[in-house]
């Protein structure tokens, strides 16, 4: 991957339970990691493709490996913030399991929990 090629800066969030001043619980949402990546809106044909397996899938999201985005079960419970965007992350893969780039597979909208 080019280096020249991950201009976004990214905020991967995993949500927190917390409780308020009266005990009550309450979700926030947790920075875990902030790196560079590339947001790459997919083309008519790839949403076409993509709609046997993911229906609402508007993104593909592409960030060098990082230990945090290791398991993709804990990947699939974080959101993307890029800017005032918010993205649903489905499916995180790791290209040629060689431990080196990361593509997610998201949807833009609000994850407010």
């Amino acid at each position: 991957m080019r280096a020249g090629e991950l201009r976004h800066l990214l905020t991967f969030q995993a949500k927190s339970a917390a409780q308020d001043e009266l005990g009550e619980p309450i979700n926030a949402w947790v920075a875990v990691l902030t790196c560079w990546g590339k947001v790459s809106p997919m083309t008519g044909r790839e949403r076409l493709a993509a709609q046997a397996v993911q229906s609402s899938v508007t993104h593909s999201v592409t960030v060098r490996y990082a230990p945090q985005l290791a398991n993709p079960k804990d990947v699939a419970a974080m959101r993307i913030v890029f800017g005032t965007r918010i993205f649903d992350i489905h499916d995180s893969i790791n290209e040629d399991e060689r431990n080196r780039m990361i593509t997610l597979m998201a949807e833009e909208g609000l994850n407010n929990g």
